[in-house]
């Protein structure tokens, strides 16, 4: 029992800073829309994740986990990545952030459906049943109809597919490359598309002393919100956490009330609670199967 409460307290100091992580990087994310574009923000964002991983390689002496083998699919996956973050920090400039992160809970729902066609994973009844409610939840979040499909809409809705390519790229990838190697060619790759982007116009805004703490925010938050969600994961099954990581929503709702005076839809939050109960659904019928195939 004693064990159990350990685990419960260290899984919750984990994900209260992910929760931290990721509302910091939304806030800041804002707040550099008025200064730069998404393409700067993403390219000064990989500048500072290069010095961070390349710190920590050099003080893990694991440099030689970071190899060139399957360079085409870290750029696949980097790729997808790169669309899906500029799509998110574009929404989060233009939409309330209780929204955005509403509609970017649909990842685990994308992950299930297309995994059968890209990784050959069976498409069960109960992945079925919590594809149908997440998409339900969908529905309540943009009430197609009753309010207008804004581009900022579409673009949170649209990064969560992405996200979820992401996240099916990243699986294939950890069959044969390193956490570290995986996250090194991520920071690295993105800095050169953001450079290559950002430029095209002729014109790359130089950080400003207003910009540069949040774009070093920015760097930071993102790599620290993944690190503390793969530390509660290793000590904790994914019934716990998603839960303590549904605490991100009334979280940024509260902060985007506070700081932007955004109202505390009851839609948004309703339908992000239906798109909680489908996640949650299925990360609870696979936790028992695993258990049952291990028995």
């Amino acid at each position: 029992m004693r064990d159990s409460m350990s685990t419960i307290a260290k899984t919750a100091l984990w994900m209260t800073g992910a929760i931290a992580s990721f509302s910091s990087m939304a806030v800041a994310g804002r707040e550099l829309s008025l200064i730069h574009d998404t393409f700067e923000i993403m390219m000064y964002r990989s500048i500072v994740g290069i010095f961070v991983v390349s710190t920590v390689l050099t003080a893990t002496g694991k440099w030689r986990q970071v190899s060139t083998r399957h360079l085409g699919l870290h750029a696949v996956r980097n790729s997808l990545h790169f669309a899906g973050q500029n799509l998110w920090f574009y929404a989060v400039s233009v939409i309330p952030l209780a929204q955005v992160f509403a509609l970017e809970f649909t990842q685990p729902i994308w992950v299930v459906l297309l995994s059968p066609l890209l990784l050959g994973e069976r498409l069960t009844p109960m992945r079925v049943l919590s594809a149908l409610i997440g998409f339900a939840g969908i529905l309540i979040v943009t009430r197609p109809g009753a309010t207008d499909l804004t581009p900022g809409v579409l673009a949170a809705a649209s990064s969560a597919i992405f996200f979820a390519l992401t996240t099916i790229s990243t699986k294939k990838l950890t069959g044969f490359a390193s956490i570290g190697c995986i996250v090194f060619w991520l920071t690295t790759m993105q800095a050169v598309m953001g450079l290559v982007v950002a430029g095209m116009d002729g014109q790359i805004a130089l950080p400003t002393a207003q910009s540069a703490p949040f774009l070093l925010l920015v760097g930071l938050a993102g790599l620290l919100a993944h690190f503390c969600i793969t530390n509660a994961l290793a000590i904790a099954p994914a019934t716990v956490v998603i839960p303590f990581d549904f605490a991100r929503l009334p979280t940024i709702a509260v902060v985007g009330m506070l700081l932007y005076h955004e109202p505390l839809d009851h839609w948004t939050l309703l339908g992000a609670a239906v798109i909680f109960a489908g996640i949650f659904l299925n990360v609870r019928a696979e936790s028992r199967s695993n258990s049952a195939t291990r028995a």
